[in-house]
């Protein structure tokens, strides 16, 4: 669940969410989708410009998530909301039996940091 304070940074020409603006004393912090922070306390204008500059390109990549047991497994992000962070093992594009599933993990919001880039 987001904290109430957060503020919402959509990009302006399609409207597209980027992350969030959350207030640190005098300052503010640039969040990402993942709820994980971008900037230090930086002024509003540098949080946001921080947001367009890191945009959303990097929801597609390839993820890498640390399991209880310590093993590591690679996958992609399947869902992003304020409330659960999914994600789908990669098995670098290999096509399933049909009607099999990929693995999946559902995570909490903001995202752990057993999920790191890859």
């Amino acid at each position: 669940m987001l904290p109430s304070d957060w503020i919402e940074h959509r990009r302006p020409d399609d409207r597209e969410l980027l992350g969030w603006v959350r207030p640190d004393g005098d300052a503010f912090v640039a969040v990402d989708r993942l709820g994980r922070d971008v900037s230090g306390p930086v002024d509003w204008v540098e949080a946001e410009q921080a947001l367009d500059a890191r945009g959303i390109r990097w929801l597609a990549d390839r993820w890498r998530l640390t399991l209880d047991d310590g093993s590591e497994r690679l996958v992609r992000l399947s869902e992003v909301t304020p409330e659960r962070v999914v994600v789908v093992a990669d098995d670098f594009g290999a096509a399933s039996a049909v009607g099999s599933r990929p693995e999946t993990f559902t995570l909490p919001f903001p995202a752990p940091g057993t999920l790191t880039s890859a």
